[in-house]
């Protein structure tokens, strides 16, 4: 199966290309943002060495859709998606720190918790609760790149503003912004028979000074999701949850004795298990829209995106 793993276009205008873990970001002029999101599949801040038939796809439609499900709420920096693949939109200024949300005891936290720590990014965590369970009310735990490599790191609101890294203004108004989105997410994911687990959030500053939502939204990337069906039946018989997330893949990951540590090799992964995650990406694609997931032409992926592409900012 043909998998987008890199790119390397040169677009009329193009000023400079950034190449993220997933991401691709060409910046063309009259402040304008090309970008693709590729097939490529980051776990522990490192990138698998096999693409994900449909990720980019996938990842690309989920966020398009959020971003228009929630732009009533939070103006984002989205304009028009010429591709499956690809997002156009306004360069911004991107804040450095991202705006994790967690509405339950998982993943980063639950691991945290379980090593006896009950405060995460300055922010309590009750005693009593066991993995998967719900807080009280949804938290804020940032987090920022490290000053040397990819690893984000978690930052609490007072170092933040100590460290001058975003204005107090500007925090409170993203503190804002996180809320009101994970409470929109929270609702779509209802409708839809899902919990809203955790979820991360970016914005940048237009150059007109106003804050938008950046980068992806709602996606498995970005976010954990359970099945609300039986989800309090499964805790109350201390059991794992269903979900729809990235994690299944940290997961596999971990029990094939990879968690991004030094010295640890990335576990070769088949074909067949490749088919698989594509699979899950599908499934929740279709469980987190409504929407059947209608394949792409992947004939040659490259051709398509740079036509599209092209016919876009001709039109």
């Amino acid at each position: 199966m043909n998998t987008l793993t890199s790119t390397n276009f040169n677009f009329p205008g193009q000023k400079n290309v950034y190449h993220g873990k997933v991401r691709e970001v060409y910046t063309l002029e009259n402040n304008t943002l090309v970008m693709i999101a590729t097939d490529r599949l980051s776990a522990f801040d490192v990138v698998m060495p096999k693409g994900i038939p449909f990720k980019g796809q996938i990842l690309n439609q989920i966020a398009t859709k959020m971003m228009r499900d929630t732009e009533d709420l939070v103006p984002n920096w989205l304009t028009a998606t010429p591709d499956p693949n690809v997002a156009v939109g306004e360069a911004c200024e991107p804040y450095k720190v991202e705006m994790v949300i967690r509405g339950y005891l998982s993943g980063h936290a639950a691991r945290e918790y379980k090593a006896g720590k009950r405060m995460l990014c300055g922010v309590p965590m009750p005693e009593g609760m066991k993995e998967n369970d719900k807080f009280p009310e949804p938290i804020i735990t940032p987090a920022t790149k490290a000053e040397a490599g990819d690893h984000d790191e978690d930052i609490s609101r007072e170092d933040i503003l100590k460290r001058n890294i975003v204005s107090e203004e500007d925090y409170l108004q993203l503190e804002d912004y996180t809320r009101k989105l994970f409470q929109r997410g929270t609702e779509i994911a209802a409708k839809r028979g899902l919990i809203l687990v955790d979820t991360k959030y970016e914005f940048g500053k237009t150059k007109d000074g106003k804050i938008v939502l950046i980068d992806e939204i709602h996606t498995p990337d970005s976010s954990r999701y359970f099945y609300a069906e039986g989800y309090q039946q499964r805790q109350d018989n201390n059991e794992p949850q269903k979900q729809l997330s990235k994690e299944f893949v940290r997961q596999w990951l971990i029990e094939n004795g990879f968690q991004g540590l030094e010295g640890q090799q990335v576990p070769e992964m088949s074909d067949d298990y490749i088919k698989t995650v594509s699979e899950r990406y599908i499934e929740l694609y279709e469980n987190i829209t409504g929407e059947t997931f209608v394949k792409a032409d992947v004939s040659n992926i490259q051709n398509r995106i740079h036509n599209n592409v092209l016919a876009y900012l001709k039109g």
